[in-house]
């Protein structure tokens, strides 16, 4: 006589089993609406770490393309001079991405220099700036001597006028803002330009008009750097004193080989105490590349 299965007890295990299938269907679809969706998302976009910077060289030419931020020189080589073409050259760094590099889309460069000479008509004569504003100067005051304090002059006005006599009147004509705080400027600090060389004295009157530069953007608020090497740095300056003003401000490191070797750059040391390496320049296909550290 075979068992009876009580009618009760096989429509619960028909119902449990029931279950189980429904339970497994529906984890199985969700596995492979959610594996969908994943494959479906669109990848991370690759970010263009890079820009380019330009300058009168390169004016009548063609200019870099698809840079992420542009660096203009805003001078003609030395700091005396005009780049002829800063404005249309402003307008192609306005025209630069922007993305995903941490650096101001619009930035700048002016030339440095010391000519230590009380004969050259770029020489200060006096204390007061091209604005006419008299200056503070820590060295004392200008007579038109080849002196500290005139060194100092030297490198307060030539900022004054790459501030407002060549930068402004470019941005003007280009239609972009004309407030130097909305940019990002460097102190172009090669060995290539006029410094004085050798003694104490003269490395000390090259420091002078470093720090009068970096002294007036200071003084306006304007965001600062260095671009040079350790060793160029080195030759025009010597041993920076611990109360430089050029301690702490940002570095911009040139001799870089391709963008690989630049991104290690990146790990080396600022070029002045407590600044940081926020981008390294190398050449390629005859432009300048700038590899963002940020």
């Amino acid at each position: 006589m075979r068992e009876r299965i009580p009618i009760g007890s096989l429509r619960y295990d028909i119902w449990r089993k029931y279950r189980y299938f429904l339970a497994l269907t529906v984890f199985l679809a969700a596995g492979f609406y959610m594996a969908g969706a994943v494959f479906s998302l669109p990848l991370p976009e690759v970010h263009n770490v890079t820009g380019n910077d330009i300058s009168f060289p390169q004016c009548g030419k063609d200019f870099p393309k698809g840079q992420a931020f542009g660096v203009v020189g805003v001078n003609g080589g030395v700091a005396t001079r005009t780049n002829p073409c800063l404005s249309e050259q402003l307008r192609w760094a306005a025209g630069s991405s922007g993305i995903g590099v941490g650096q101001l889309r619009v930035q700048l460069y002016v030339n440095t220099g010391n000519p230590y000479d009380p004969t050259a008509p770029s020489w200060p004569r006096d204390h007061v700036d091209p604005l006419g504003n008299p200056t503070r100067n820590p060295h004392g005051r200008c007579d038109g001597t080849a002196s500290h304090a005139c060194a100092w002059q030297y490198g307060w006005n030539r900022s004054v006028e790459a501030v407002h006599f060549r930068f402004k009147p470019a941005a003007r004509a280009a239609h972009m803002v004309q407030n130097p705080r909305t940019y990002r400027w460097w102190l172009d600090v090669e060995t290539m330009n006029s410094w004085q060389e050798g003694s104490p004295e003269a490395l000390a009157s090259n420091r002078a008009v470093l720090e009068a530069m970096a002294a007036f953007y200071q003084y306006n608020k304007l965001h600062l750097g260095i671009y040079s090497t350790s060793y160029q740095l080195g030759k025009i300056v010597g041993e920076l004193p611990s109360d430089s003003r050029l301690h702490g401000i940002d570095t911009w490191l040139a001799g870089g080989e391709d963008a690989e070797y630049a991104a290690t750059k990146c790990n080396d040391p600022p070029l002045t105490r407590g600044g940081r390496v926020v981008m390294v320049q190398y050449i390629r296909d005859n432009f300048d590349f700038n590899y963002s550290c940020l």
